[in-house]
C-alpha cells in the first residue's frame, strides 16, 4: 500500500483552511462537445466569463448553441449564453492569455491532448492553472511532453456528467504539480461551482469510475451467468439498496454502452496487477450488443427498447433477442421493502436465502472488498471513496459507510465462511477490537486512518454545518420522531427534518409541523435572532 505521506499531511493542514480560493474571472475551455459545452456552461451560472474553443469556429458556435436545448438545463440563466465566446484554435489562441484557467475537454485520446497542450504552450500566461477532464487517462501520460513550467500546474478536474448537476469532482495530481495549487483549486471547485471534491491518485480511471464500473461490470456477469432478467436485477440494484432509480442496465443505457465498455476496457488493459482484472474484460454478448449499434439512450436501444408509447422491452442477454418484460416476485425484495433505512433493507436482502437475496449478497460483498483492497491504490482514506460513490454514483451510502450499516463483524465473518480474500489492513484493524470504519471521538466525526492506524477527524469545511455534529457536541435542545430542535450557536436555532417516513424527502407529518411550532416558541422565548430549517438528508 503506496501512500503520498507529504501530499496527505499538506491536504490535512490546508483542508482546515479552506478559504484561501483562486482568483479565476476568466476561463478557456477547450472543447464544445456535449461535455465541454456544459461545463461552459455551468462557469457562467458562477458569473465567470468562457472563451470556447474548438477546431473551427462553426464548431465550436454550434456546440454552445447546442447546450442551449440539453436537458436538464445546463444553465441557470439561459441568456448567460452571452457569457461564452465561441473561438477556433487557428484565430484565437492568442486569447488564451486572459485566462486564469484552462481546462481541456476533448476526445479521450492521449495523442490528441498532448498534440493539444503543444499548441497551447506558447500562448498561455505565466500564472495560469490547465487542467484536464479526462475519465481515465493518467496525469502521468498527460505530462509526458510538458514543459516544467506547464507541468507544475496541470493536474486533473474530472467533472462528472451533468456536470450542473453531478456533484463530483476528482482532481488527480501528477509527481510534477505544484502541490500548493491544489486546494485552493478545491476551493474554488467548492465554494464557486458547488461542488463536492475528492483527491484521487493517478491510477487508471481513479475512484467512483474504477469502483463503480467494477460494480455495474460484476452486475452485468453475475446476471448472465445465473441467466436473472435484467428488469429482475434492476428492480435488485436500483432504490431498494441506496442505488439510483436507474439501477445497472438503465444507467447503462443511459451512460451509453460505447462509453462504458471504453472505461471498462481501460481498467482492463491498464490495471494489470488488479486480481478483479477478469470482471473488466467486455464480454462476449456486451461485444455484440456494442458492435450491433445498440448503444443505449442515443440510439433508441440497449438493453431497454422502446416499442411503443408505454410499452419497453428488455434485451435477453443469452439469445439477444427483445422481450416483454416480466418481473418475477422474489421474497427477499418483500422481506427489504418492509425497511426504511437503506442498510436495515440492504441487510434483509443480503441474508435471505432465495435467488435474490443470494445475487446481492455476491454483488454486495464482492463490490465492498473490491473497494478495500483498492485503498492506498486509488485513495488514501475511506472518505475520499465514500464521497466519491455517493457524488458521482448516486449511492446514498458510500461502500465503507454501508459495511458499517449492515453490520462490519457479521458481514467479515460471512466472507470468510464464502472463502472470500479480506484485506489484512481490516484484519489487523479489527484485531483491536474496532467494529465500525466511523465513529464519534469526544463529539467529533471521525474516520479510521490505516496510515495513522487511529480514528482522525473527517476533512470538512469550516463553512459546513452538520446538525449530527451538533449532537454529538451536545446542542441538542428536543427531540421528536420526525424533526428535532438544536442550538446552532450563535443564538440560532435550527430544526433538523429527519423523517421517520423517508428520511431523504421529508414529507410533512404531525410530529414536524409540532416540532415547528415548538421551535418558533422556544426562539422567541430565548430572545434567538433566527431560526434554520433543514435537514443533513
Amino acid at each position: 500500500m503506496e501512500v503520498d505521506k507529504e501530499l496527505l499531511q499538506s491536504l490535512r493542514e490546508l483542508i482546515n483552511n479552506m478559504s484561501e480560493t483562486l482568483n479565476i474571472n476568466k476561463v478557456a475551455v477547450l472543447g464544445t462537445g456535449i461535455m465541454g459545452a456544459q461545463i461552459a456552461a455551468h462557469l457562467t451560472n458562477a458569473n465567470i466569463e468562457v472563451l470556447a474553443y474548438d477546431i473551427s469556429q462553426d464548431i465550436a458556435q454550434k456546440g454552445i448553441e447546442a447546450s442551449k436545448s440539453l436537458k436538464p438545463s445546463a444553465f441557470y440563466n439561459p441568456k448567460n449564453i452571452s457569457m461564452i465566446t465561441p473561438l477556433n484554435y487557428d484565430e484565437h489562441l492568442d486569447r488564451l492569455s486572459e485566462c486564469d484557467w484552462i481546462i481541456e475537454v476533448i476526445a479521450e485520446r492521449l495523442d490528441l491532448k498532448q498534440s493539444l497542450y503543444d499548441k497551447i504552450k506558447n500562448h498561455i500566461n505565466d500564472n495560469a492553472i490547465i487542467t484536464s477532464n479526462t475519465s481515465g487517462i493518467l496525469a502521468s501520460e498527460l505530462i509526458e511532453s510538458m514543459d516544467q513550467s506547464m507541468a507544475n500546474r496541470f493536474f486533473i478536474t474530472h467533472f462528472f456528467n451533468p456536470p450542473r448537476y453531478m456533484k463530483l469532482v476528482e482532481i488527480i495530481p501528477s509527481s510534477k504539480t505544484n502541490k500548493s495549487l491544489i486546494m485552493p483549486m478545491a476551493s474554488f471547485l467548492e465554494d464557486k461551482l458547488g461542488k463536492g471534491v475528492v483527491f484521487a491518485k493517478d491510477t487508471p480511471n481513479f475512484i467512483a469510475n474504477r469502483i463503480g464500473i467494477y460494480g455495474m461490470m460484476l452486475t452485468l456477469n453475475r446476471t448472465f451467468e445465473n441467466k436473472l432478467s435484467i428488469e429482475d436485477v434492476d428492480a435488485l440494484t436500483g432504490t431498494l439498496i441506496g442505488r439510483p432509480k436507474s439501477a445497472t442496465f438503465r444507467t447503462a443505457d443511459l451512460v451509453g454502452l460505447d462509453t462504458m465498455g471504453f472505461v471498462a476496457q481501460t481498467a482492463f488493459d491498464k490495471c494489470e496487477k488488479d486480481l478483479e482484472r477478469n470482471i473488466f474484460k467486455i464480454p462476449e454478448y456486451l461485444d455484440k450488443i456494442i458492435k450491433n449499434g445498440w448503444l443505449g439512450q442515443k440510439t433508441k436501444q440497449g438493453f431497454y427498447k422502446k416499442i411503443d408509447k408505454g410499452i419497453i422491452y428488455s434485451l435477453d442477454l443469452n439469445t439477444l433477442e427483445y422481450k416483454a418484460q416480466n418481473k418475477k416476485r422474489y421474497a427477499a425484495i418483500a422481506l427489504a421493502r418492509e425497511h426504511l433505512l437503506v442498510e436495515d433493507r440492504v441487510s434483509a436482502l443480503i441474508n435471505s436465502t432465495d435467488d435474490a437475496g443470494l445475487f446481492v449478497w455476491e454483488i454486495t460483498s464482492n463490490a465492498l472488498l473490491y473497494s478495500a483492497h483498492r485503498l492506498g491504490e486509488i485513495a488514501d482514506d475511506i472518505v475520499n471513496i465514500d464521497r466519491a460513490m455517493r457524488w458521482g454514483f448516486g449511492w446514498e451510502l458510500g461502500p465503507f459507510e454501508l459495511w458499517d450499516g449492515i453490520g462490519l463483524i457479521e458481514t467479515i465473518n460471512k466472507m470468510k465462511k464464502d472463502g472470500k480474500n479480506i484485506p489484512e489492513w481490516i484484519n489487523k484493524f479489527l484485531e483491536k477490537g474496532n467494529s465500525s470504519f466511523y465513529s464519534t471521538i469526544d463529539g467529533v466525526d471521525s474516520y479510521w486512518c490505516v496510515i495513522d492506524k487511529c480514528y482522525v477527524p473527517i476533512p470538512s469545511s469550516s463553512k459546513e454545518i452538520k446538525y449530527s455534529r451538533q449532537v454529538n457536541n451536545g446542542k441538542m435542545i428536543k427531540h421528536h420522531w420526525s424533526a428535532s430542535i438544536i442550538d446552532l450557536g450563535d443564538d440560532v436555532a435550527g430544526i433538523n427534518l429527519h423523517s421517520i417516513l423517508k428520511a431523504d424527502l421529508n414529507p410533512i407529518d404531525g410530529s414536524m409541523l409540532e416540532t415547528i411550532y415548538n421551535a418558533r416558541e422556544w426562539v422567541e422565548s430565548n430572545n434567538y435572532k433566527g431560526l434554520v430549517i433543514s435537514s443533513d438528508s
